[in-house]
């Protein structure tokens, strides 16, 4: 492999409390908000928080993730739609569209026979391509259940209900599925840095 393109593999992780805070921080700030003012004003909140975090994050890091730049665009898009159209159904479906997003964009990668998943976390590790396919099966199913799961929510609770699970339900559920996921990442891990990321192996993976 050239070397421009293992560079481009041997990223290091940015610090998990700022990172947890860039994801969260914004979040906490909508349902503070929320509490106080009300859904359209923590609407407008939210939208200068997740700005917000995106720059920290560039200015820390040098670089956003891929999927905080689709979220911040997404929520600036739904957010604006709710504060001029003064309609809260905008914003109680932006998770939805966003979970939606991802998980059609990993499902069509798979059909292509490729793994979108390393490029879309900003992946730090490297996984042999029955890993990578796995993973990427794994995250796939898990975000059109949160999709359905959101859509469940805001259509049968109230806002405040929505904004609480926003919040404190669904940071908690990503993080444990997340973590769920390292047996998994630690049996398909490789050594040194390879771009088989982006290739899947369309043979056997009962390994996983």
């Amino acid at each position: 492999m050239p070397e421009h393109e293992k560079v481009g593999l041997e990223k290091s992780a940015p610090h998990p409390l700022f990172k947890l805070a860039t994801e969260v921080g914004p979040l906490l700030v909508f349902f503070a908000a929320n509490a106080k003012f009300g859904l359209f004003a923590a609407t407008a909140a939210f939208m200068v928080a997740v700005i917000a975090a995106i720059i920290a994050s560039y200015v820390v890091n040098r670089h956003v993730p891929l999927m905080a730049v689709v979220t911040a665009v997404i929520v600036m898009v739904f957010g604006g739609l709710t504060l001029v159209l003064h309609d809260e159904t905008f914003i109680k479906m932006k998770p939805t569209i966003v979970y939606a997003l991802f998980g059609g964009t990993l499902a069509v990668g798979l059909a292509m026979g490729r793994s979108f998943i390393a490029v879309m976390f900003d992946q730090v590790f490297n996984l042999t391509p029955v890993g990578w396919r796995l993973l990427t099966i794994r995250w796939t199913l898990f975000f059109i259940a949160m999709a359905v799961l959101n859509e469940i929510v805001w259509r049968t609770q109230s806002t405040d209900f929505w904004v609480a699970f926003k919040a404190f339900g669904a940071i908690p559920i990503t993080a444990l599925f997340a973590l769920a996921q390292m047996p998994l990442i630690k049996r398909h891990q490789i050594e040194p840095a390879t771009n088989d990321a982006g290739d899947l192996d369309r043979g056997d993976i009962s390994k996983g």
